[in-house]
């Protein structure tokens, strides 16, 4: 077998993907604590993986496979496991159906992202939210805000129900999501706005000891919603815009 230097980034997505194993393992235990550091985990090793690769010039259309293939793991199944165990299972077969749509239209999104992807570059937006952005939504209501008196007990099923399918759908959608911006100069100047407000966000979550992401991501999710309906407003409906990765036709979703 011949080594070349594109095993360093898979090295990172496998990583990535043995971590999302480990959530499902610890949710199955009921340990949803550890199974959510192991997605956080999860999103490190992702974002490293396309750094590494970049930064060794190995980007290849087999890297974004196996990422997808792996993401599919850790940001979709992994989550869903987590919604099965802590909220859905009172539910039975319909807590099923609603456990498993983050990994349904987590998996439908990533599969429009490969067969629309057009450039290796990094671009300033996606259409629909990311899959592991969707996990973070999921997983940070999940530890923080589902266990907390924020939401009346009689209301917690149907509080997660909406944050379930609401998250779901955003990946689905054609909404544009901001990209995460890359810690340079010249992102900064690219998109200064952008740049301090995920900064800004970042450092509230670390310094809240993650309370803040949950509230991030609803912010993340509806001001891209907002953003996205005002547009179509001024434009009249047309959507011309071509800056995100991914090519805006075919697209098998609507909304």
């Amino acid at each position: 077998m011949r080594v070349t230097r594109s095993i360093i980034p898979n090295l990172f997505t496998l990583a990535n993907l043995f971590c999302g194993f480990g959530s499902i393992v610890a949710s199955a235990d009921g340990d949803l604590d550890r199974a959510a550091v192991l997605i956080l985990l999860s999103g490190i090793f992702d974002a490293l993986d396309g750094f590494v690769a970049r930064l060794v010039n190995s980007t290849s259309e087999f890297g974004v496979e196996l990422d997808s293939l792996c993401d599919a793991v850790s940001f979709g199944v992994a989550p869903s496991m987590m919604l099965w165990m802590a909220v859905f299972h009172e539910w039975l077969n319909w807590g099923l159906l609603l456990a498993a749509l983050p990994a349904l239209l987590g998996v439908l999104r990533l599969a429009r992202f490969n067969v629309q992807l057009t450039s290796m570059e990094d671009k300033a937006y996606f259409r629909g939210m990311p899959i592991p952005a969707g996990a973070l939504t999921v997983v940070s209501y999940i530890i923080f805000v589902h266990p907390s008196a924020m939401v009346p007990d009689e209301w917690k099923l149907w509080s997660a129900t909406g944050v379930v399918v609401l998250t779901s759908l955003a990946m689905v959608s054609t909404i544009k999501y901001d990209n995460l911006p890359r810690p340079s100069a010249r992102s900064f100047r690219e998109r200064p706005f952008v740049f301090l407000v995920f900064f800004a966000g970042i450092v509230t979550i670390i310094a809240t000891g993650g309370q803040a992401l949950f509230p991030f991501m609803a912010f993340y999710i509806v001001g891209g919603a907002v953003r996205h309906v005002v547009y179509l407003f001024v434009t009249g409906g047309r959507d011309e815009s071509d800056d995100t990765i991914e090519e805006s036709d075919p697209d098998p979703f609507s909304m």
